[in-house]
């Protein structure tokens, strides 16, 4: 039996192209922290930010012992994309929306997407501030 575990994530840009950065944060059923991601990612938009904070999750949790993994993000925009009710016109995000597919498919177990209020993402969108901060940005 594996873990079910629940990650919260948060893009941060500085301008919109200006610094990002990226934050997650997982946690087991028990609340028990399992991970924590907090990193710059350079200079892009805030969407691009967003993505990329799920991309890392999912590629994080890759060796877990997964059973059910549940994602909150605060973006509407990514997860109404995901849960296809809006298209993805924008050219970067298609690539990334099309990383996600592909890593939820080889997923092991089941992947939900929450859109959630940023109160419930606050904590990931203070690793990603965190992590513009220490690097001066």
């Amino acid at each position: 039996m594996g873990l079910k575990l629940t990650a919260v994530i948060d893009g941060a840009s500085r301008g919109n192209p200006g610094d990002s950065a990226i934050g997650v944060l997982v946690r087991d059923e028990d609340g028990r922290e399992v991970l924590r991601i907090s990193r710059t990612i350079g200079s892009t938009t805030n969407n691009v930010a967003e993505y990329t904070a799920l991309i890392t999750c999912l590629e994080s949790l890759k060796d877990y012992k997964i059973e059910e993994l549940t994602i909150k993000t605060d973006s509407q925009l990514m997860a109404r994309q995901l849960m296809g009710f809006y298209k993805v016109r924008d050219f970067k995000l298609k690539a990334l929306f099309q990383k996600v597919r592909e890593l939820i498919q080889e997923a092991k177990f089941p992947v939900h997407i929450e859109n959630v209020s940023r109160t419930e993402t606050k904590e990931a969108d203070q690793l990603a501030n965190q992590a513009l901060n220490l690097a001066g940005m």
